[in-house]
């Protein structure tokens, strides 16, 4: 048998590739993970099957680089930095699998300051509906197909995770959090109860409630 030759990115129509981008998203988001299919992406792209197997090997290939662009995109609009464009000279080295550049989190000196602004950028892009529908729908096939769960892990949300370790570390050369804490624990005190709050629609998601996370996360709850 003749070894089929691996997807050819550069080949691609940024046309194509911005309707391909735009069909996957909705349908995802209209029908859920399970029922959107390659055939039904060209469809409404206006492109042909063989056009997307060109350029990616499976519908979840198309849907996280199709993920990972509209999370640029987002921060582009909201005047986030990428790391690439960073001028505090972090690695741009976050940039994620796709190509896609990784939003770097600003260091001002003031490590509140800095996890409040860019958690208030993340509930934007929560509520933004063109963000909500698709992140909800992945991350719901994600819990039951292992597989997916660990791709979108892996190229998604990590590299959006270790953002937050660099900033920790850095605030940890500069003493303002003590060494033997271990940042990827830490990080999980105001990200994992905001992704909780949106998942499971247990509570609003606003800027007081992460402004609060932070404040929790870096000064306790003992009286001081």
């Amino acid at each position: 048998m003749v070894p089929k030759p691996a997807p050819d990115a550069t080949r691609r129509s940024e046309k194509s590739r911005r309707a391909i981008y735009a069909a996957a998203l909705s349908l995802v988001a209209e029908v859920g993970y399970p029922k959107t299919t390659v055939e039904a992406i060209a469809a409404r792209a206006g492109v042909g099957k063989q056009t997307i197997y060109r350029w990616w090997s499976s519908k979840a290939d198309v849907l996280l680089e199709a993920f990972l662009d509209l999370a640029e995109q987002t921060a582009r609009e909201a005047g986030h930095e990428t790391a690439g464009d960073d001028a505090a000279g972090h690695d741009p080295a976050g940039d994620d699998p796709a190509g896609n550049e990784t939003a770097a989190i600003p260091d001002t000196g003031d490590l509140a300051a800095d996890l409040k602004a860019v958690l208030r950028a993340t509930v934007d892009e929560l509520l933004d509906p063109r963000f909500d529908a698709p992140a909800r729908a992945l991350s719901a096939e994600g819990v039951v197909n292992e597989q997916l769960g660990r791709v979108f892990v892996a190229r998604l949300l990590e590299p959006q995770l270790q953002l937050y370790v660099a900033r920790l570390r850095s605030a940890q050369d500069a003493g303002h959090v003590r060494r033997e804490v271990d940042p990827r624990i830490a990080l999980e005190l105001f990200v994992s109860p905001l992704a909780q709050r949106w998942l499971q629609h247990t509570g609003p998601i606003t800027y007081d409630y992460t402004d609060t996370l932070v404040d929790y996360a870096l000064y306790g709850l003992a009286p001081r």
